[in-house]
């Protein structure tokens, strides 16, 4: 598995991140899910170069021009509900992507909160086969959640290739992934920080992101 970490390269996707982090500008949740909508965004725009292209010709007013164009036909997941911020970021990049939206969240699974497991109720998406299948979740923790979405997904087809994407990751999940999944697999990380707490929150990075955009659950 290729993994791609932009916290080892200097650009504004560090100012953003900066922002997720502070938690004095955790208090503007706008302001939070516009971040991780761009953070989409431009790393939707960094993978869209590693896509095959073929020429179409433009006719404008004035003549005509060839353009290369995307050629990939794209299936863009996402994990309910942190993932939607993320995945509307990639979705203004590929405008034209089918879509898939899977649940799956934490429960623990002991009295310390200290053991997860990952539960899995409802899918909604077309099939992958033959498709560029992009799966965008924010947080990347123990991987369980991916790895549950990565799984329900391939009972639809088989992809052409896949990429998963996700804001923070840790490495244990980075770890998990690369167990489980195939080796063409690309995954994109705006940040890999240093580990989990003891109730598998990833530390140093920025708290539940679902909580963060759009208040606390039950």
């Amino acid at each position: 598995m290729k993994v791609i970490n932009f916290s080892e390269q200097n650009s504004v996707i560090n100012q953003f991140m900066s922002e997720l982090r502070d938690k004095s500008y955790q208090r503007n949740r706008m302001l939070f899910r516009h971040n991780v909508v761009r953070i989409g965004e431009m790393m939707a725009y960094e993978l869209s170069k590693t896509l095959n292209y073929k020429p179409k010709t433009v006719n404008t007013p004035l003549g005509s021009i060839d353009i290369p164009l995307i050629k990939d036909d794209i299936l863009l997941a996402t994990v309910l509900r942190a993932g939607l911020p993320f995945h509307e970021g990639f979705l203004r990049v590929f405008d034209h992507a089918d879509n898939g939206f899977i649940s799956a969240y934490r429960m623990y699974t002991n009295r310390e909160h200290t053991e997860v497991g990952i539960h899995t109720e409802y899918m909604a998406s077309p099939s992958i086969k033959g498709k560029t299948l992009i799966i965008v979740d924010p947080m990347l923790a123990t991987g369980g959640s991916m790895v549950a979405a990565y799984g329900a997904l391939l009972k639809t087809g088989r992809p052409t290739s896949v990429h998963i994407a996700c804001v923070i990751a840790a490495p244990e999940g980075v770890e998990l992934l690369r167990n489980t999944v195939s080796d063409d697999v690309t995954l994109w990380c705006a940040a890999i920080d240093p580990g989990m707490n003891e109730y598998k929150y990833i530390v140093p990075g920025f708290g539940d992101c679902g909580d963060l955009c759009y208040g606390e659950k039950l």
